[in-house]
């Protein structure tokens, strides 16, 4: 049994949800293990991002968003509203903000306000933040029109996430 791992390093816009179709990068880690037979994993280890399978849509707004993405958008919001002022959620709490601020000393997050993103981790929390692949004669089966979309829920800053790639299997 053979494990490879690989990262992508993805910046987020700030202001506005951040989509990143990474179908093909994750193929070339596929091809580049050499794994043939096996599963490959997809995965945020952020708790405000998700990894999405899903068809690519090829008429997109002025935005750049995809038409499914912006379908996608519209149902979370009317769910799950973007957290906009304090108290609009339980969380974060008195207790999370002190943490935030004293105890990681801003390395986390340099600003109370940068706290404000329930919403964020409410979506990742209801869509998922890692999906796998079935690798079969080194080719990852996502058929023809199934895209990887790694996604950035919090709007609240700009900043650089990770998305980490697992291949498992033989050669």
């Amino acid at each position: 049994m053979a494990v490879y791992s690989g990262k992508l390093i993805l910046p987020s816009h700030g202001n506005r949800v951040t989509y990143h179709e990474v179908t093909e990068q994750v193929k070339e880690h596929v091809a580049k293990s050499g794994i043939q037979e096996g599963i490959c994993t997809v995965a945020s280890p952020h708790t405000t991002c998700s990894v999405i399978f899903e068809e690519l849509s090829y008429d997109k707004n002025y935005y750049g968003y995809e038409y499914l993405q912006v379908d996608l958008n519209n149902l979370l919001e009317k769910l799950i509203p973007r957290c906009v002022t304090e108290g609009q959620y339980f969380h974060p709490g008195p207790n999370h903000i002190k943490v935030g601020l004293e105890d990681f000393k801003g390395k986390i997050s340099p600003d109370a306000y940068t706290m404000l993103n329930t919403d964020a981790h409410l979506k990742s929390t209801l869509l998922g933040t890692s999906e796998t692949f079935v690798i079969e004669n080194g080719e990852m089966q996502i058929g023809l029109v199934g895209y990887i979309y790694f996604i950035d829920w919090d709007q609240i800053r700009k900043r650089d996430r990770t998305c980490h790639i697992k291949i498992i299997g033989e050669y």
